[in-house]
């Protein structure tokens, strides 16, 4: 099959320039009115004026009595002044028949209508009673515990402005107003259209070969974000003809049109094709941008409306589409576009990066020892759904750089426009499932803790460089045959852990291992003919007992690395691999067979400077607990 490569690649810049210049001015195109609680989350349109005066009467602030201050003049607790107390009292709601004259009280609440001929408030700790007397032993001025009508909103006065948007302190103004209503600049309509032969919708089983539309999902969440309204035009398959039938149904009903993948330059990627076909003038304006993530992106305008084709992995797809969408989706419904807050912060190792493209680099911030932010990159890639959702901001690497060293200063982007999501404590190093029940028991705890997951010898790294509050790990020492204890240095202590059960995890019923001894099985699968295996990132734990098990042997699948014990028990269960090195709790979970190789301590190495934090001292006092222990060995561990 024919392959096309992308039409003319342009700078992120020029791209944006070109996208804008096509599109014209962006403005709210419609104006509605909304009932007042539908008014949350929504832009107002136009000024708002009060019709009423708020407060709307004279109103006490206090229980207490109606006054004349000048009758209070001079009262103290031992000089008191007495005032004829009036048989009417204030009633909330009403509007009092008395009147105060000079010498007298009259009973009022906290909200009531300040009486005719009073002018203060004697707040009724202030004040006793004695017969027909009331008792005043603290003076008041004119004015005391009194607001006045109008004084907060008066009638005429414009509360809100056009362009607000309206939270729950909005709301609450429009109802303290009276009004039932609000003009608000309409949503936005976004049509949202899933392309592929190979997406199935949320919920639907979910075949060999085919992946769930997270995509739809994320985009019409984001879109709702940005004060737009989604409107999902369900799944397409790839065929040029109905993706152009129902980008030109989109085109009839929304203010925009989103699609996702089919954008790139192979044989089955037909979006960019069928848009260019549904499209008025002026139509592409860009196909192929110099972003890592994101090249594949195709900008376009039809008669004024956005047609974007975003990438097909999930990271691109959501990064282009804050990039490029969100603003003008922004400026659709009226709200204002912010600056994302930077914050400084360090790499904790050297970053390469490809000439000639724009690179953005989604990280997650920890802190070190001094307080400073230190950006961790998370390398799952632009096809992983919980990079976006893991990152706590970005920073840009210009196109013409290639390397960034350790210790190298970037300007972090925040994702939400603040700082980066606060948490109690931070682990770096190896994941574990005992991590996940020790964590959701700190959880009850009010604690909130984060998972770094980067190998065995990446998390010591980080806690030497005081960069977490714990790193756990399954570090074998050959010399000793003990494992993580002889990796402890100057500023760091051990918290011992648990043990756990690794070894070859296969398909049950596979003769090449079935019944057998570990080693022996691995080693002689390793030099069969047909054999894949997968492999562990490099840095872990695991991968270092991989290296000791293989010696030089090479099978197919050396050099693919899963990320976790999961990661590997789901290549070997779909058939991908034939054998790995896993903790058995994961063969367990999916019916694998599983050959034991060796009981292995995780430990969590802890830098001294932050063992007496309180949640460290919390998770280290949960490591002991009878009941944690027993959790950790329902979980299949062997604590």
């Amino acid at each position: 099959m024919r392959q096309e490569q992308f039409l003319t690649v342009l700078s992120r810049d020029e791209a944006m320039r070109r996208f804008r210049a096509a599109l014209g001015e962006l403005r709210p195109r419609r104006v509605e009115a909304v009932p007042l609680d539908q008014a949350l989350g929504r832009v107002l349109a136009e000024d708002v004026a009060s019709p009423v005066d708020v407060p709307g009467f004279d109103r006490s602030n206090f229980d207490g009595w109606a006054v004349s201050a000048a009758d209070t003049f001079g009262a103290t607790e031992h000089t008191p002044r007495r005032l004829r107390r009036l048989a009417d009292a204030v009633a909330v709601g009403a509007i009092p028949a008395a009147t105060v004259a000079p010498g007298t009280a009259m009973a009022i609440p906290t909200g009531g209508v300040v009486p005719r001929g009073a002018d203060a408030v004697v707040m009724v700790e202030h004040t006793q009673l004695d017969g027909d007397d009331v008792v005043v032993t603290k003076a008041v001025t004119p004015s005391r515990a009194i607001t006045y009508a109008g004084t907060d909103i008066a009638r005429g006065e414009v509360v809100l402005r056009g362009g607000e948007l309206c939270s729950s302190r909005e709301t609450g103004i429009l109802a303290a107003i009276g009004l039932a209503e609000v003009r608000v600049f309409a949503r936005p309509r976004v049509a949202i259209l899933s392309t592929g032969d190979e997406i199935v919708a949320p919920g639907a089983p979910l075949a060999p070969g085919r992946v769930h539309d997270s995509n739809g999902r994320i985009l019409a969440d984001a879109v709702r974000e940005q004060g737009g309204e989604p409107v999902s035009l369900g799944i397409v398959p790839d065929d040029a003809a109905l993706v152009r039938d129902a980008v030109r149904r989109a085109l009839a009903d929304a203010d925009m049109v989103l699609l996702s993948g089919g954008t790139s330059k192979g044989p089955f990627d037909v979006n960019a094709h069928a848009v260019a076909e549904a499209l008025d003038p002026p139509g592409i304006v860009a196909h192929g941008v110099a972003l890592k993530p994101g090249k594949p992106l195709c900008l376009a305008v039809s008669a004024g409306k956005a047609v974007v084709v975003l990438p097909g992995f999930p990271t691109s797809a959501i990064f282009t589409f804050h990039e490029f969408v969100a603003p003008v989706l922004c400026a659709l419904a009226g709200r204002a576009t912010h600056e994302p807050t930077r914050l400084a912060a360090r790499l904790p190792y050297r970053i390469s990066s490809d000439s000639g493209r724009t690179e953005y680099v989604l990280v997650r911030l920890t802190e070190d020892d001094a307080g400073a932010l230190v950006a961790h990159p998370i390398g799952k890639g632009s096809g992983s759904v919980t990079t976006w959702s893991h990152a706590d901001g970005y920073f840009v690497i210009p196109e013409r750089v290639e390397q960034l060293d350790a210790g190298e200063r970037v300007d972090v982007r925040a994702l939400a426009g603040e700082r980066a999501r606060q948490v109690d404590l931070t682990l770096i190093g190896s994941h574990c499932v005992g991590v996940d029940v020790l964590l959701a028991r700190l959880r009850q705890r009010g604690l909130s803790g984060r998972v770094l997951a980067v190998g065995s010898e990446a998390g010591l790294a980080a806690a030497r460089r005081g960069e977490c509050d714990l790193a756990g790990a399954h570090l074998f020492d050959p010399v000793t045959g003990r494992y993580n204890a002889p990796f402890v240095t100057e500023g760091l202590t051990l918290a011992p852990g648990y043990g756990r059960q690794q070894g070859v995890v296969f398909r049950r019923g596979d003769a090449r291992f079935e019944g057998r001894d570990a080693t022996q099985a691995v080693r002689e699968a390793a030099r069969a003919p047909g054999i894949v295996m997968i492999n562990r990132n490099r840095g872990s734990g695991t991968r270092a007992l991989y290296d000791r098990l293989l010696g030089d042997a090479r099978p197919a699948g050396h050099g693919v690395e899963a990320s976790s014990h999961h990661a590997v028990a789901a290549a070997v269960a779909q058939g991908r691999a034939d054998f790995g090195i896993a903790i058995d709790i994961v063969a367990r979970d999916r019916g694998l067979g599983f050959l034991p190789l060796t009981e292995e301590r995780f430990d969590f190495f802890v830098p001294v400077a932050r063992r007496h934090r309180p949640a460290v001292a919390a998770f280290l006092e949960e490591l002991e607990r009878p009941e944690t222990r027993a959790a950790l060995r329902a979980r299949g561990l062997l604590a």
